[in-house]
């Protein structure tokens, strides 16, 4: 069941989540569409008599300021649960708590690219991409194509070479990197809990384990990158065994930088040939990984070479 998130105005500028203007109405609630049609007496027999009005048959209204108007929203059960969390941490009601986001563009407190970032990251970043086709009992593809990866094979979007490495994340303000994570999968004990996806971890300046990623984010030049977080792919000598042959560490983002491949074909079979001889435009002489498709609003989807079987590739 999904609920409907009524609120407020967004456009008065709010540089704390508490404001001191009069509280707009809100409400989170099924939608039933056999009725409707609501009435003042249902209402009242529904939640019972509180607090005695001067006028007891009419229904308590709040008039807004001049200008304002209602944002309408759906949300999931989950969605509102975290919405309701992080409104009773910072004591304000959910509606303040969405105002006072909307506040902080207003004022420049918070920027329309750190928002954003937020939202692609909700979206895609801690999501594992897919892979365009579904999986036998021995972790191969076949050739029936995954649901959410349709927009492929109707030509949408662009192939850009997979770079084999290790996922990282590097936040970057100013042309500046402040901070270097990487991704930390669920173990087999948080799968069997319903925890699939992976998330990001900061990383450790005195641990050996990290050493390589930390070369790598060190020896990549972000002056020209824009600020935000950007998952990327760390590469070189001591990282998942250079298979690209690299001298040095790098990082490649996921979202530019990656070679493009405008001639990679859409189809199973096509798919097999061209990746068991695809030659890496990153490092040329080498073997690339795989493909990823990126669709414009942010969908992305895989193929790597070893997806295949060994039979189907030889």
């Amino acid at each position: 069941m999904r609920g409907c998130v009524e609120i407020g105005t967004l456009n008065v500028p709010i540089s704390t989540p508490r404001v001191t203007t009069p509280r707009p109405e809100f409400s989170v609630m099924p939608i039933d569409t056999s009725d409707r049609a609501w009435h003042g007496s249902a209402v009242e027999q529904a939640r019972g008599r509180g607090r005695p009005r001067k006028d007891p048959a009419a229904l308590a209204r709040w008039t807004p300021p001049e200008g304002w108007s209602r944002l309408v929203a759906w949300i999931s059960p989950e969605e509102k649960k975290a919405l309701k969390h992080v409104a009773v941490e910072a004591d304000v009601p959910v509606a303040e708590l969405i105002r006072a986001l909307a506040g902080g563009l207003a004022v420049g407190a918070i920027t329309p690219e750190e928002l954003i970032g937020q939202v692609v990251k909700g979206k895609t970043v801690m999501e594992k991409i897919p892979t365009l086709f579904e999986r036998d009992e021995r972790f191969h593809v076949v050739d029936r194509p995954r649901a959410e990866c349709a927009w492929v094979f109707e030509g949408a979007g662009v192939g850009t070479e997979k770079l084999d490495g290790t996922n990282i994340r590097l936040t970057v303000r100013a042309g500046q990197v402040v901070r270097v994570e990487k991704r930390r999968n669920p173990s087999k004990a948080q799968k069997q809990q319903g925890i699939v996806d992976g998330w990001y971890v900061d990383t450790d300046s005195e641990s050996a384990d990290d050493k390589w990623i930390l070369a790598a984010a060190g020896n990549t030049d972000v002056s020209a990158w824009p600020d935000g977080e950007h998952p990327s792919e760390a590469l070189g000598p001591r990282i998942q065994g250079n298979p690209l042959g690299l001298e040095e560490h790098r990082c490649v983002p996921f979202d530019f930088q990656a070679p493009a491949l405008p001639e990679v074909p859409r189809s199973y079979h096509e798919l097999r040939d061209f990746l068991a001889t695809l030659d890496s435009r990153f490092s040329p002489g080498h073997t690339a990984e795989g493909v990823v498709f990126h669709h414009p609003d942010g969908r992305r989807a895989k193929i790597k070479r070893k997806d295949f079987p060994r039979t189907a590739t030889a």
